[in-house]
């Protein structure tokens, strides 16, 4: 854990120390997408797109049982940098039409050609028989600040949920874009693959709400029989949460992407009732672009 805070308090004074040192404003990525691939557009736009996930994962931690979900979401990119959105999911198999619908914005800027960031502000609204463990939340205030060494890039990522319940989430991310050269099916096509390796520190107040207020909580008996869930822990120490691989690949065109994601996660420091484990998660997302 010693180790784990030390590189986190290297990496972001050397974000931010490069910030620095080269200050000008030039805004680059001013598109917002659901992706993980990297999409570079310096006009405004509006993106629409939906995704399928085999299972809701939020800040390195699962439900009970897996809840795979479609969203589908609508984005408004600015060329100033500013943008707006809406989202909304939907678990699949259960009766609500809409589990969660989201609506946020925020603004994109860059300082530099290597450091760029964003600040973003979103209010998760769910439906009262929602089961993923994401319906704790209400309101995320987030900040991304990235910066790319050419061999990889480095983000820091700081996620402050309040609501129903307080937590502060760090995520560290070392991630490396890679585009091959050569086309598929036509001149304008193109593959990217952006592998990453990530750490994710924070409190998880989250899941004590979520066990003591969802249908978790009816179905204690079911899950545990006659022991008993385990004792309640410190929720609200700030610890390592979860490591993950991600690997998404995506077919690029000038108006819309596929792109495929693979996620290996190592939740750690697991408290509460939640027995998370070793997984592997799949998502499959379509978006198209107007501009």
């Amino acid at each position: 854990m010693k180790h784990l805070g030390l590189l986190l308090l290297l990496t972001t004074f050397t974000v931010a120390a490069n910030a620095a040192a080269e200050p000008s404003l030039f805004l680059k990525n001013t598109v917002r997408f659901a992706a993980d691939s990297d999409t570079i557009i310096r006009k405004k736009s509006i993106s629409v797109g939906v995704s399928y996930g085999n299972d809701a994962i939020f800040f390195g931690r699962t439900g009970p049982v897996k809840y795979p979900f479609i969203t589908t979401d609508v984005i408004y990119n600015d060329k100033s940098g500013l943008f707006i959105y809406g989202s909304g999911l939907k678990v699949l198999g259960y009766d609500p039409l809409f589990d969660e619908i989201d609506l946020g914005g925020g603004y994109f800027y860059k300082f530099n050609k290597k450091f760029s960031g964003s600040i973003s502000y979103t209010r998760f609204i769910f439906n009262n028989s929602a089961r993923i463990i994401k319906s704790s939340a209400s309101n995320d205030i987030n900040f991304k600040n990235s910066y790319d060494w050419k061999f990889a890039k480095t983000s820091v990522v700081a996620d402050f949920l309040f609501g129903k319940s307080h937590d502060f989430f760090l995520t560290l991310s070392q991630s490396k874009m890679i585009e091959p050269d050569w086309s598929i099916f036509s001149d304008n096509d193109y593959l990217t693959i952006n592998p990453s390796f990530n750490v994710i520190f924070g409190t998880q107040n989250f899941v004590d709400k979520y066990s003591n207020d969802r249908f978790y909580r009816l179905n204690l008996a079911s899950i545990y029989g006659t022991k008993g869930p385990p004792k309640d822990q410190d929720n609200g120490r700030f610890a390592v949460l979860n490591y993950y691989i991600k690997v998404p690949i995506a077919y690029n065109m000038p108006h819309y992407t596929i792109e495929a994601a693979y996620r290996y996660s190592i939740p750690v420091n697991v408290e509460n009732m939640l027995m998370n484990k070793h997984a592997s998660f799949f998502n499959l997302t379509f978006y198209y672009l107007f501009y």
